[in-house]
């Protein structure tokens, strides 16, 4: 058993940075050490800016956006338009989005994708929400963004299916050769979706 090689305080450090996505371990000794040399300019201003965002950081009761106000600045934004609404899974999609600067309308974040292999059904999504919001907001097209994964094809489905008796108009992103892709590395699900969704050029 290895023997421990820093204070308790410095073990908790490195433990929960272990916890987020992508760092393993080792990863977590490193980031560890890094901010505990630039204490002054990384972790002082680190632990104010998380004490910030756990006192003011809520969830859109709108979309499910995270924002430090409620409706999020998205759904605040008259500037939009109310006419298209996009369906992404998680928050970090609709910031991708956001990112890319493709999308003026609004969104709505379900919260994840249906799997029934991991007990997520559709009450554990935001769907009833979506729903009611489409009772009376005026939208004419809903873009379903969600991931080409079987889970998320499935997501695309239910939605779909519990949107049909409106008279709105459901797209969904396309799905192929990505931009600067050479076809030789792709699978053969992502060539079958390219040649399906060909367009004239």
């Amino acid at each position: 058993m290895a023997e421990r090689v820093a204070g308790p305080e410095i073990e908790k450090l490195i433990q929960l940075l272990g916890r987020l996505p992508g760092l393993g371990p080792r990863s977590a000794r490193r980031a560890a050490l890094h901010l505990i040399r630039k204490r002054e300019e990384l972790l002082a201003p680190l632990s104010d800016a998380m004490q910030v965002a756990r006192e003011r950081i809520v969830t859109c009761a709108a979309c499910g956006n995270i924002d430090t106000s409620d409706p999020c600045t998205i759904c605040s934004d008259n500037r939009r338009d109310a006419s298209l609404l996009v369906v992404v899974e998680t928050v970090g999609d609709l910031w991708a989005l956001e990112r890319a600067g493709v999308v003026r309308g609004r969104y709505h974040v379900l919260g994840g994708t249906l799997s029934p292999l991991d007990g997520i059904g559709p009450d554990d999504l935001n769907l009833s929400n979506l729903v009611d919001r489409l009772t009376n907001a005026g939208v004419e097209e809903i873009i379903l963004a969600v991931g080409a994964t079987v889970d998320g094809q499935t997501t695309a489905h239910y939605v779909t299916d519990i949107l049909s008796h409106l008279d709105i108009k459901i797209t969904r992103l396309a799905h192929g050769v990505p931009v600067g892709g050479e076809l030789d590395y792709l699978d053969e699900g992502t060539l079958a979706a390219a040649l399906r969704a060909r367009t004239i050029f």
